[in-house]
């Protein structure tokens, strides 16, 4: 038996300790919040800001844990370098873990050092080098906290079409809204060009202690305020495109090093496959997982991967997807009107994540939906989209 210490606690590390339980393990949950997702499930928990570098330290040499799994980007990483050297093993990697919580290191390794096509970007860290940024990078562009999750502080920068804000107005806009949303302490943002692409896919990218290296089948997805909102698998795509993918894919994780799962964003464009992120952890795209289309979920996958058990293969089982299920307000104690109404679908399921509190579009559940393999991926997704209208979300104001 492993102890495991889980560093973030939510809807995706919940999964996560429900599959890694199964297999015997310890799980110290660990978040900034009490009661979070994946407390309610481990064996014990932490409420530290993870942050703190100190408190950090603290509660590792308090546990003492085998493995160090990271869930969020706000997390002082760079003592897991510290870590790895006392022999706990980072997952997938200290490594790993400090490029990707930071959208410029990750970035800068695709596009600088692997080569791979990317959009056009710039950084800036104020709100005049945001202004000339923009100016190089054109309208409409993307800006982003280097550190973020589920779409926090992300906007598009257009021009309006009937002149009602001007493009500085816009562009004050979109500083204030991504400092307000970044993670962590860093102010500096990526500008990046809009690109027109015709759809986007998640690939699930497993490597393994032995060197193997697995892709679980293309999930496609939908994003509003840089939140995804739909997912289904298998995605369309080009046999081409999901060739050129598959090797962006095999590149990126492999120059990072480590085991685990991680989720490579991709946009599909005429002319090709851009890169777009990655995370080093379970993906929400992937949460259609859930919805048995594959032998093994996202999570039992990560699972077997950290724990350098073997995953002879990935089968897709069934066409899946997911839509989620959001709150409307600021409140505490939320209660889920609709539910019967929502599993009086047949091929279908709910899963309720457990957060005590609830704020305007924060992801509280999803729902979930599957049929035989060859069927329509489009009807399949709709069914998903129509099972989560059905549940509305109410809670205490504070």
């Amino acid at each position: 038996m492993k102890k495991i210490m889980l560093l973030g606690s939510g809807e995706l590390g919940k999964e996560f300790v429900i599959a890694v339980k199964r297999l015997g393990q310890y799980v110290i949950a660990v978040d900034s919040y009490n009661d979070a997702p994946a407390q309610q499930v481990a064996d014990e928990r932490e409420v530290i800001n993870m942050l703190d570098g100190n408190e950090l330290d603290r509660i590792v040499a308090k546990h003492q844990p085998d493995i160090i799994v990271p869930e969020i980007e706000a997390i002082r990483t760079e003592r897991f370098y510290d870590y790895e050297k006392q022999g706990i093993q980072v997952v997938p990697s200290a490594r790993a873990a400090n490029f990707t919580m930071n959208r410029k290191a990750i970035r800068d390794l695709a596009a600088k050092e692997l080569g791979l096509k990317t959009a056009k970007y710039e950084y800036a860290n104020s709100l005049d080098e945001l202004i000339a940024a923009v100016k190089i990078i054109g309208i409409p562009c993307v800006v982003k906290p280097l550190m973020s999750s589920s779409g926090k502080g992300q906007s598009v920068i257009k021009n309006e079409e009937d002149g009602s804000t001007s493009l500085t107005t816009s562009i004050e806009k979109a500083w204030k809204y991504a400092q307000a949303g970044k993670r962590g302490d860093h102010t500096e943002v990526i500008v990046e060009a809009f690109v027109n692409f015709n759809s986007e896919i998640t690939l699930l990218t497993v490597t393994q202690k032995n060197g193997n290296t697995l892709l679980c089948p293309p999930i496609g997805h939908r994003q509003e305020r840089g939140d995804y909102q739909e997912s289904w698998q298998p995605a369309e795509i080009k046999p081409e495109h999901l060739k050129e993918a598959r090797s962006i894919a095999n590149k990126v994780t492999k120059a990072l090093t480590g085991s685990g799962i991680w989720g490579v964003e991709f946009f599909l464009a005429d002319d090709g496959v851009y890169f777009s992120e990655l995370s080093p952890r379970p993906h929400d795209t992937g949460m259609v997982t859930l919805a048995g289309t594959q032998n093994f979920s996202e999570f039992e996958l990560h699972a077997r991967a950290v724990l350098g058990l073997p995953i002879p293969e990935i089968i897709l089982e069934r066409v899946g997807a997911s839509a989620v299920i959001l709150a409307s307000n600021e409140g505490s104690h939320p209660i889920y009107i609709g539910i019967e109404n929502a599993m009086d679908n047949k091929l279908s399921d709910i899963r309720i994540f457990g957060k005590p509190t609830t704020r305007p579009y924060r992801r509280m559940a999803v729902a979930l939906t599957y049929d035989k393999t060859g069927s329509d991926v489009d009807a399949v997704k709709q069914r998903a989209i129509e099972i989560a209208k059905k549940v509305k979300v109410e809670s205490k104001a504070f």
